[in-house]
């Protein structure tokens, strides 16, 4: 699904040149659901930005499903983005003024061909993360965790190859933040391929690898042989009044 390859990011200011990813190789195969972790600082923000087609590599070759997507024009990459990659955002960037259906059939207004179908995908996708009864509020009546599964339902809605989450868990309380980990736990059991980008060990071992980031290299890759169980979690959280309500 993804191999990188010798992948260099480097920043030049001046006299000053500053190497923010050093020698990053790995490879992903399809299916598998890894967290990316490190502190502020250790280069994980800028591999996601590689690894989401916003950015590229100073050297090295980044292998999307085969294609070298180094080489590709901003048009190429654009088109990634759109068909390939679903995108979770910590601050969520749904439009405030439109409902919940209208924010996850968004990726589809920006597609090749706008199906006819459109409001009925948006609707499984809602459904898909507990939204059923919510198409038609808007994001000032959503919860925070809410908002977040609206834009997960968002990401999928194009069917995506690979679904990428930044810090998908920063802006929640403890419970949504579970609620959500479990959400990406069943995707990943029905074979989606999951990136979390994050700096919390606990939001980390709910995958099934992690790879740690220290000083812009990778300090340890890893797989996970019992992976904390969001669902069990949950049972044992005391519910909130935000998802209570």
């Amino acid at each position: 699904m993804i191999e990188l390859e010798g992948i260099e990011k480097t920043y030049t200011q001046g006299e000053v040149v500053t190497r923010v990813l050093k020698d990053i190789s790995f490879a992903i195969q399809p299916g598998q659901y890894v967290a990316i972790m490190g502190a502020s600082g250790t280069g994980k923000s800028t591999l996601m930005n590689i690894l989401g087609c916003l950015d590229k590599p100073t050297a090295g070759h980044y292998r999307l499903e085969g294609t070298d997507v180094v080489d590709l024009d901003d048009e190429g990459l654009s088109h990634v983005r759109n068909q390939k990659i679903g995108f979770v955002f910590q601050q969520f960037h749904l439009l405030q003024r439109t409902t919940a259906l209208k924010n996850a059939l968004l990726p589809l207004i920006y597609a090749d061909h706008f199906p006819e179908e459109a409001e009925e995908l948006a609707e499984q996708a809602l459904t898909m993360v507990g939204l059923s009864d919510r198409i038609d509020y808007r994001p000032n009546q959503l919860s925070g965790g809410q908002q977040q599964r609206v834009a997960i339902a968002r990401a999928l809605i194009n069917n995506p190859a690979i679904l990428l989450a930044d810090e998908p868990t920063g802006n929640l309380d403890s419970r949504s933040g579970v609620e959500v980990m479990a959400i990406f736990q069943r995707l990943h059991r029905e074979g989606r391929t999951i990136i979390t980008v994050t700096h919390d060990r606990q939001i980390a071992e709910h995958a099934q690898r992690v790879i740690v980031l220290a000083d812009g290299q990778i300090a340890e890759d890893r797989m996970i042989d019992q992976p904390r169980d969001a669902e069990a979690e949950l049972v044992a959280l005391v519910p909130t009044e935000e998802n209570n309500g």
